[in-house]
């Protein structure tokens, strides 16, 4: 009876607990809104929980992005910069984690601009430089010491480029940028405007020295009455840079003759060949062949009819004659030469206070090794200033594209225009390799015991470089005026302390 009673008080219970439970779920059921309101909040919050765990990884992956800023020199910012950039970071992005920010320098603002940078400690990350200021800024301590990070973060570099050519870009066994390996050998040529020369019915394809161009200067400017030839006050002195190695000093006055071994360190401006030259241009300054304002000009004119050039004689039809407008021809001057300076005339370095030393590298191993890159650097943002054709090559539009090729990277992975029949890079790469050696291009000079005497006699030089070189002075006056300044301030020990290092190296 009594196992009766407490099964029957069990069920009891177990009906009240149901009773319970279904008026519980009663009550639920007939307050509708409120349960609906309370699901919904909860959706919310999952979603809101959701939306904030999407948006931490999205924040996540764009900190995840290195940016970096490279300072390169060209015609000033493109117009289509924004959309160029745009474009290329996503893809940028995604291949190798970093963005891009480029400050293209025109040229006429880069010495002054890039000096600005360099010694104020401006923030950037890589920057381009070359051997008029590459090695003092070593010395300076402006650029990283990338030697140990190269072989990780530069595998396609590293084996792309001659062991040489880093040997001409180490200081003090230490490596501290990129060179672009281009037409890394000097070779000059004069870029003729081929269909006024046609015109005029001059033979211009055998006229291989400087002192054979007058008759043909003769014959253009009574023509045209206008210079046939320009000079601008910062440009190069091809007539040094020809037949001397200045050792990367960034003073032209001072050298090694390119073809003696015995690497005896002359005055460069004091020597007979160079005398020469600057007799001839001193002739085409006074007969007009040459623009009367070259001592002041800050810039070339995009047009000349002859023109002195280094590069390789393709160029012509790819880069020059397109530049100006014209059909061009070249005709070799001099020979091919390679040099420490020659080497150093491109290279990328990343800044000493880079914060992403390792992805400025990882950029410039992609650069030099991924062709879709080294286009959008080289053509342009691809839709507006070039297209591909079917056969990946390249159809340039009419919009100008304002960065300089030779700064950025490697010409062996560009792609060929469309109407190239032949690949001028091989013929690059040729001229590279046929090239004679300078025999101090594995020679750093430390300037410390004459950095005083050194910056004394560049500043008297670049006080006199822009009328020597351009011929707007009779040289046999003004070239011994300088030598004179410049031996009051310290050339003599110059020539001294360099030559003792060259023959400690050898």
């Amino acid at each position: 009876m009594e196992k009766k009673i407490l099964r029957m008080m069990a069920t009891g219970l177990v009906g009240c607990m149901l009773a319970v439970t279904a008026t519980g779920c009663g009550n639920s059921g007939t307050s509708s809104t409120p349960a609906t309101s309370d699901t919904s909040a909860s959706n919310t919050t999952n979603e809101s929980a959701s939306s904030d765990s999407s948006t931490a990884k999205d924040e996540s992956s764009s900190q995840d992005i290195v940016s970096l800023k490279w300072i390169q020199i060209g015609n000033g910012q493109p117009d289509n910069y924004d959309a160029w950039q745009a474009h290329i970071n996503e893809y940028l992005a995604d291949k190798i984690g970093v963005n891009i920010d480029v400050e293209i320098i025109s040229w006429g603002d880069w010495e002054k601009r890039r000096s600005t940078i360099i010694n104020t400690g401006e923030d950037y990350d890589i920057i381009f430089s070359n051997d008029v200021v590459y090695e003092s800024d070593v010395r300076l301590g402006a650029y990283y010491d990338i030697t140990s990070l190269l072989d990780a973060n530069c595998p396609d570099v590293k084996s792309l480029i001659p062991e040489d050519y880093w040997d001409a870009v180490s200081v003090d066994g230490k490596i501290y940028g990129i060179p672009t390996y281009k037409d890394s050998s000097i070779t000059h040529y004069f870029v003729w405007d081929k269909d006024l020369c046609d015109k005029l019915g001059l033979d211009v394809t055998n006229l291989t020295e400087l002192d054979q161009l007058t008759d043909a200067f003769d014959t253009i400017y009574k023509e045209t009455n206008q210079p046939v030839t320009y000079r601008a006050s910062d440009a190069p002195c091809q007539f040094v840079t020809t037949v001397y190695d200045n050792l990367a000093l960034g003073l032209p006055a001072l050298g090694v003759a390119y073809d003696d071994p015995s690497k005896k360190v002359v005055a460069t401006y004091e020597q007979e060949n160079v005398m020469h030259d600057l007799k001839i241009y001193r002739e085409w300054f006074e007969k007009g062949y040459i623009n009367q304002d070259a001592a002041t000009l800050g810039e070339l004119p995009t047009y000349q009819v002859c023109n002195i050039a280094q590069g390789w004689s393709q160029a012509a039809q790819t880069t020059w004659g397109p530049n100006m407008g014209v059909n061009a021809t070249a005709v070799q001057w001099r020979d091919t030469i390679v040099s420490r300076g020659s080497v150093q005339g491109s290279i990328n370095c990343i800044s000493a206070n880079s914060k992403h030393p390792e992805e400025a590298l990882r950029f410039l191993n992609l650069v030099n090794s991924d062709t879709y890159v080294r286009d959008a650097l080289y053509y342009g943002l691809e839709g507006d200033n070039f297209n591909y054709t079917a056969d990946k090559k390249v159809e340039r539009t009419d919009k100008q594209w304002f960065m300089a090729g030779y700064s950025q990277g490697t010409f062996f992975n560009v792609s060929l225009l469309a109407d190239q029949e032949t690949n001028q890079w091989d013929e690059v790469k040729e001229l590279n390799e046929k090239a004679e050696a300078s025999p101090v291009i594995s020679i750093s000079i430390d300037t410390t015991e004459f950095e005083d005497e050194l910056a004394n006699c560049t500043e008297i030089y670049n006080r006199y470089k822009s009328e020597i070189n351009t011929g707007a002075v009779d040289p046999e006056k003004a070239v011994p005026e300088m030598m004179s300044e410049m031996r009051s301030a310290g050339f003599d020990t110059i020539v001294e302390k360099v030559q003792a290092q060259i023959d400690a190296a050898n």
